[in-house]
C-alpha cells in the first residue's frame, strides 16, 4: 500500500509536470502568435504599395523561454542587431564565472559570434542573469541576454541578434551600401536601418518628423550627427 509521503510526493511531480506542459503550451501560441504578426505585417505593407524592400524582410526568431531553449543560440552563428548597446564581460570558463565588476567592451554593429553556451550565473543585485558566451581575441567572454527570478525567465535574445547572415536578408542592398557598412561609414542616401548596421544604434532628437529627424550615434566613441530627410541620410557630420 502506498504511503501518504509517496502520494504527496507524486502529486507533487504531477503538478511540475502540468506548470511544464502548461508553460511550453503558451511558448508554442506565443511563437505561432508572432508568426503571424509577422506574415501580417508583410501583406499590409504589399496593400500599402511600399517598394521599401526592407519592409518584406521578416528575420527568424527563436522565441526563447528557458536555458534549454535559448541553447539554441549555439546552433548557427548569430549577428548583433544593434551596436556599441550590449555590454560584454570577461568570463572564465574553468569556474563558470562572470567578472560583471568588469566592463570588457561593447558589442559592435553586426558583430558575428558564434554563441558557445548559455547559462544562468550570480550577478550583483542578487538577481541570476542569463548570458550567452563567446570567444574573441583568443579570451572568453559573456553578454547578459535575459534574467531567472524565482525559476522564471525573461530572454531578449531575439531583440539583440539575427540569427540569420544579415547580408542574405538584406542583399537587395547595393553593394556600395554595403562597403559603407564593412566601413562604418554612413553615405548620403543610407536609410536608418542602412546606417545602424555601420555605427550602431541612434538616439533620436525630440520632435522628430516623418520628414526630418536628426539621429546621434555614440559610434564607440566617434560621435556622429545624421538629418535624414525623407528617410535617407542628407546630413552627416561629427559631434555628439
Amino acid at each position: 500500500m502506498m504511503s501518504p509521503e509517496a502520494k504527496q510526493r507524486i502529486q507533487i511531480a504531477l503538478a511540475l509536470a502540468l506548470v511544464v506542459a502548461g508553460i511550453r503550451a503558451g511558448y508554442i501560441l506565443y511563437q505561432r502568435h508572432e508568426d503571424y504578426l509577422a506574415a501580417q505585417k508583410v501583406e499590409q505593407a504589399k496593400k500599402a504599395g511600399y517598394t521599401n524592400a526592407d519592409y518584406y524582410v521578416t528575420p527568424k526568431k527563436l522565441y526563447p523561454y528557458d536555458l534549454k531553449s535559448a541553447k539554441m543560440l549555439t546552433e548557427q552563428p548569430v549577428w548583433v542587431k544593434e551596436g556599441y548597446r550590449y555590454t560584454y564581460y570577461r568570463y572564465v570558463p574553468v569556474v563558470k564565472s562572470v567578472d560583471f565588476a568588469h566592463e570588457a567592451g561593447l558589442l559592435g554593429p553586426i558583430e558575428r559570434l558564434q554563441i558557445t553556451d548559455v547559462m544562468a550565473v550570480a550577478a550583483p543585485g542578487g538577481r541570476k542573469q542569463v548570458v550567452a558566451t563567446f570567444d574573441k581575441e583568443e579570451h572568453s567572454f559573456a553578454v547578459p541576454i535575459g534574467f531567472e527570478s524565482d525559476g522564471q525567465y525573461k530572454i531578449y535574445s531575439d531583440e539583440m541578434f539575427y540569427v540569420e547572415d544579415p547580408h542574405e536578408l538584406y542583399k537587395h542592398w547595393p553593394a556600395e551600401v554595403w562597403q559603407a557598412v564593412a566601413q562604418h561609414e554612413v553615405k548620403p542616401g543610407m536609410n536608418e536601418l542602412q546606417a545602424d548596421f555601420a555605427v550602431g544604434m541612434g538616439v533620436p532628437d525630440a520632435g522628430a518628423s516623418s520628414n526630418e529627424k536628426t539621429v546621434r550615434y555614440p559610434n564607440g566613441g566617434k560621435a556622429l550627427v545624421v538629418i535624414y530627410r525623407g528617410g535617407k541620410a542628407e546630413e552627416i557630420k561629427a559631434g555628439g
